[in-house]
């Protein structure tokens, strides 16, 4: 569930003039540039951050003319919007392990992976970089809420297998579920805790059985099984 970025292309050259927009993919050349700049905005934002990132340090990193780059994304909030989107461009889901605990865990798992490696990595640096840009902020919302909808069938297997009373917000669930990794790594800074995840997500996992992420007017008890 962490911000992980995979990289393919477009053909065709946009009117500099005129916003940046999404456009068909193909591959050659372009994807290969387009490959080459991604990796390069990566590797300049993990190494020093937001104020590193220039469209001058990308072309040079990435061997490509700066026109080029100029041309296709326009700025840094260009460039890290298409690192963003292209993060979202891939075949993720959450995994199923037969509880709705060990599906928590499982989705922790992976955030506790990728917050608490200690030292600068991509997720924490995109998340860094959308204070700082509002196209790397909208990039990053809907990196975010395709996540979530992807991770919905977490909690609609759970209701499935009886592990919840009743419909509930799978928003919130979720929310619940992976807010204290964030909180604690990013915000708190604490000392990484393989146990966290666990613990969190046993923590909502439990809020859920008993209720706490109800739909509004849902009616609670076991569901009934065919």
């Amino acid at each position: 569930m962490d911000v992980s970025a995979h990289a393919s292309d477009d053909s065709g050259q946009a009117n500099p003039s005129e916003p940046a927009t999404p456009r068909r993919r193909t591959g050659g050349r372009s994807a290969r540039v387009r490959t080459q700049v991604l990796e390069a905005v990566g590797d300049l934002l993990v190494a020093g951050g937001y104020d590193a990132l220039t469209v001058d340090a990308v072309a040079e990193r990435a061997g490509v003319h700066r026109t080029t780059v100029y041309r296709r994304w326009r700025d840094v909030g260009g460039l890290l919007a298409e690192v963003l989107d292209a993060a979202s461009d891939d075949t993720w889901s959450p995994p199923d392990t037969g509880s709705l605990e060990g599906d928590l865990t499982a989705l922790n798992q992976e955030v506790y992976e990728a917050l608490a490696g200690g030292g600068p990595n991509l997720t924490t640096a995109l998340i860094a970089a959308g204070f700082r840009s509002a196209e790397a902020a909208e990039a990053l919302s809907r990196f975010w809420e395709g996540r979530y909808e992807r991770c919905a069938v977490v909690v609609s297997r759970a209701r499935e297998r009886g592990d919840l009373p009743g419909p509930a917000d799978a928003r919130a669930l979720l929310v619940a579920a992976t807010a204290p990794l964030y909180h604690e790594l990013l915000l708190l800074r604490a000392a990484p805790d393989p146990a966290l995840p666990r613990r969190a997500a046993g923590a909502a996992a439990a809020a859920g059985r008993a209720g706490a992420f109800s739909a509004p007017g849902a009616p609670t008890g076991a569901p009934s099984r065919p």
